[in-house]
């Protein structure tokens, strides 16, 4: 789960983080007002919306006046932010941060994420922090600095130092950045984060560390532990395709492609992407119907699949461990003729019962093509879509 930088930044602040003073603000709230309650004669005006690349999209505004904070606010509201990470449609903006501007001597890159390939924390960090951190990653990776956290002994001192030492800091900064680093591991410990970013990490003229920018994600599967995490969760920023799954107790991610794929068991799901991928066809989901696979599940994982207007046709791969394969069938047949399904249909169900489900389905005057193999039901589903 996502949150919005100022609620990263509230977060920060309970865990003695140092951040900017600033005020969240909607198109309702004066903004020339909260500017000039912070005080001083710059301001930083940041849209409010789960993506980054902001400020390369407008996002993010340096203004002078609390006349131009309110332009600037004004604008984010009236238009859609377009950033690499939001795609050509963009997202609306419903919130801005107003922030104190500081006087900037170096912007830092600091993060902590969980790193699969060793099953450790890490700490990733750079001295070029700032808008193109992935730049540098790409075209100068000696840059990039990455120290591994064992979770049974937890960060320790000699590790701070090596990072603090990577980033270039010395002196004030430097115990600031060891203190930062305690803070924010213990942080991302106690909330289950699965990611806490600070770009840019920004050291000021008074050689004092904020985190100008503030990330964090957190493992949905924790958040029974944490409802007061649970209730930052702002559901406008989320794909409405995913929440209505979410709600209904499917696992489903919207992808790019046209192929709809509705498959009980994660691990079938990916392997199912990866082959209509190696067949030449673009998935245009992962969704996991569960063990049981009910005709309720199986139409309203229709009914989501169906909603997205990219989708050109539909592979089911059931393997019937849990549940009978003759069932899921039955399933399908009543799902089926209660949505209205306009694209074509490849099934796929192995497992317990199968032969009696494909007699079921082929039987049942669906317009659907039933496949033997794995593989043929990915190769028919992709010249299906190819020919429509």
């Amino acid at each position: 789960m996502n949150v919005h930088e100022y609620q990263a930044k509230e977060i920060f602040r309970q865990y003695g983080i140092p951040v900017p003073k600033g005020t969240m603000c909607t198109p309702q709230d004066s903004v020339r007002d909260a500017a000039k309650a912070l005080g001083g004669n710059a301001w930083v005006v940041k849209a409010q919306v789960h993506a980054g690349g902001r400020g390369k999209g407008g996002g993010v505004k340096v203004v002078r006046s609390p006349e131009e904070a309110e332009e600037a606010a004004r604008r984010m509201f009236s238009t859609r932010l377009v950033t690499a990470q939001t795609g050509p449609e963009g997202r609306a903006v419903r919130m801005v941060l107003v922030e104190e501007a500081l006087a900037i001597r170096s912007e830092l890159y600091l993060s902590l994420l969980v790193d699969r390939s060793c099953c450790k924390t890490a700490i990733v960090s750079s001295p070029d922090g700032g808008m193109d951190i992935e730049e540098v990653a790409a075209k100068t990776p000696e840059r990039i600095h990455r120290e591994a956290i064992d979770p049974f002994v937890g960060l320790r001192p000699f590790q701070a130092r090596r990072v603090v030492a990577g980033l270039g800091l010395t002196g004030k900064a430097a115990r600031q950045a060891q203190q930062m680093l305690s803070n924010l591991y213990r942080l991302f410990r106690e909330k289950d984060a699965s990611l806490v970013e600070i770009n840019p990490l920004v050291v000021t003229d008074r050689d004092d560390l904020y985190a100008l920018d503030a990330k964090l994600q957190f493992d949905d599967n924790a958040l029974f532990r944490h409802e007061d995490i649970s209730k930052l969760r702002d559901k406008a920023e989320e794909d409405p395709l995913e929440v209505e799954a979410g709600e209904a107790n499917l696992n489903y991610i919207r992808l790019d492609g046209d192929i709809g794929c509705m498959v009980n068991g994660a691990g079938l799901a990916m392997a199912t992407m990866d082959l209509i991928q190696m067949e030449g066809g673009r998935p245009a989901n992962f969704l996991d119907v569960g063990g049981g696979a009910s005709a309720a599940s199986v139409e309203k994982a229709f009914r989501i699949i169906l909603a997205d207007p990219r989708v050109k046709g539909i592979l089911i791969n059931i393997f019937g461990g849990i549940v009978r394969c003759d069932r899921v069938a039955q399933g399908v047949i009543e799902a089926a003729g209660r949505v209205s399904l306009n694209v074509p249909v490849v099934v796929r169900l192995e497992g317990t019962h199968a032969e009696e489900a494909r007699s079921m389905l082929s039987g049942a005057g669906l317009r659907f093509e039933v496949a033997g193999s794995f593989r043929e039901a990915a190769r028919k589903v992709v010249e299906l879509v190819g020919r429509s």
